[in-house]
């Protein structure tokens, strides 16, 4: 059975409003806004069965555990621990983040650009590598703590820097990409482990924002190149049956429907500059109807954004495909990379052409004097491999991404086209009416 984790990041605290690095130091404390915005976790949360809670035992998250477990209808004893501090950073702890700028511009660099790499000379004259030591924190967490909650969810409050080594290495994403993942203030993730630590591991969410007011979380730094927001379409009937459509060009049903327009109310506030799907029906009328409150963005359709082609599966279930492909279904669950479709393409195939035009997408509407915003629509295998792309996977990955119906993710390239990009948010479905879990059909591609 798979353990739900839930790992929320503390509130505002005065360290963040003073633009003040925290790391270890315990001296920063919640603001009256963090406070806020942790009661609305906790209302966020409460209907759920927490089994486990931990947190850091630094203040601003303790006191942040504290709000939320205020406002859970069942809510087991907080349990402390060192292995959720954050990231030690001792030469700047309490400093203003521009004096670090200014008094070590090299080391500076080297944390934004290679994190893996990135070292303090301590007083004492050792090196500290304080990325690479919080990912292995963050390692030996899950080792601890995974196996005693199977089938269980448990429930995480801890900091920026070792959330984001929490789902790197819980996925297995390259610690160099430690600056692709976002984590605003009260922001809830959430991953399904499906055994050990080690074993697959499903991103269910990322960064969910909406429980804060906060439709999108905003761009950080301030957003110099584009913004992406990717969309997977609405549920079409097939979905609902767990029948295998592909390229087959079947229409949203009403709930889909339904879906799509909760999608549009969802992003009606955001500017969209442009906006490209899938040929298909099914995204292109979900892109529709996002864009009736848009009604200057142009459409665009790229044809290699279309589904997998899943050749002689289509149109089956899959009882039905083990009968006439024995053994293939259980390959494309354990080891989707290996699969050639019968008739159709493998994976590999979908990834070349899909990042191929995500690519162009991104170059074609980031040559500009000022930030846009794209909108992508497309499909349940097209959107994981861009996913998977984006967070420094491969396709024998493809399992570990979700993308429910109506879902939206964000994307950034803050400093333009050639930068690299960070993950604002994965699978926000809150917009579909039921909170923070995804509840869409977990039907077939």
């Amino acid at each position: 059975m798979a353990t739900r984790v839930i790992i929320v990041r503390h509130g505002q605290s005065s360290y963040n409003a003073e633009q003040k690095i925290q790391g270890r130091s315990d001296g920063s404390v919640l603001t009256e806004k963090g406070h806020l915005d942790a009661e609305k976790v906790g209302n966020a949360l409460s209907q759920i069965d927490i089994a486990a809670f931990y947190c850091s035992p630094l203040q601003r998250a303790k006191s942040t555990a504290e709000v939320i477990q205020s406002r859970l209808n069942h809510s087991p004893v907080i349990q402390p621990t060192s292995q959720l501090l954050e990231i030690d950073l001792p030469i700047w702890e309490n400093m203003v983040k521009e004096e670090v700028k200014a008094q070590y511009p090299q080391e500076y660099r080297d944390w934004h650009q290679k994190p893996h790499e990135f070292k303090m000379i301590l007083p004492d004259g050792q090196e500290h590598y304080p990325v690479l030591s919080l990912y292995q924190q963050a390692q030996d967490f899950w080792r601890e703590i995974i196996p005693q909650h199977e089938g269980q969810t448990i429930l995480i409050v801890a900091h920026n820097g070792i959330n984001r080594c929490l789902i790197l290495s819980a996925i297995g994403i390259p610690v160099s990409l430690y600056h692709s993942l976002q984590q605003s203030n009260c922001c809830v993730n959430v991953l399904n482990f499906t055994g050990d630590f080690g074993d697959p591991v499903q991103v269910e969410s990322l960064n969910q924002t909406a429980h804060l007011g906060i439709a999108l979380p905003p761009p950080r730094p301030p957003l110099q190149g584009s913004r992406l927001l990717l969309v997977r379409h609405g549920e079409t009937q097939w979905n609902r049956d767990k029948r295998f459509q592909g390229v087959r060009d079947i229409p949203l049903n009403d709930n889909g429907k339904a879906q799509a327009e909760k999608a549009a109310e969802f992003l009606r506030e955001t500017a969209i500059d442009h906006a490209v799907t899938s040929p298909l029906s099914r995204p292109k009328e979900t892109a529709q109807i996002i864009l009736q409150y848009h009604p200057n963005v142009t459409l665009d359709t790229q044809v290699d954004l279309t589904e997998i082609c899943h050749g002689l599966w289509e149109g089956k279930l899959e009882e039905e495909i083990e009968a006439s492909f024995p053994g293939m279904l259980e390959d494309w669950k354990n080891a989707p990379e290996t699969v050639q479709m019968p008739e159709g393409e493998n994976l590999q195939e979908v990834w070349d052409r899909a990042i191929a035009c995500w690519q162009q997408i991104v170059k074609t509407y980031s040559n500009s004097d000022s930030p846009k915003t794209i909108m992508v629509v497309a499909h349940d295998a097209i959107n994981k491999v861009i996913l998977c792309y984006l967070l420094g996977l491969k396709p024998a990955n493809f399992w570990n991404i979700k993308q429910g119906n109506g879902a939206v993710s964000v994307i950034d390239y803050p400093k333009g086209v050639d930068s690299q990009p960070v993950l604002q948010a994965i699978n926000i479905t809150s917009h579909l009416g039921a909170g923070i879990l995804d509840r869409t059909a977990a039907g077939a591609l």
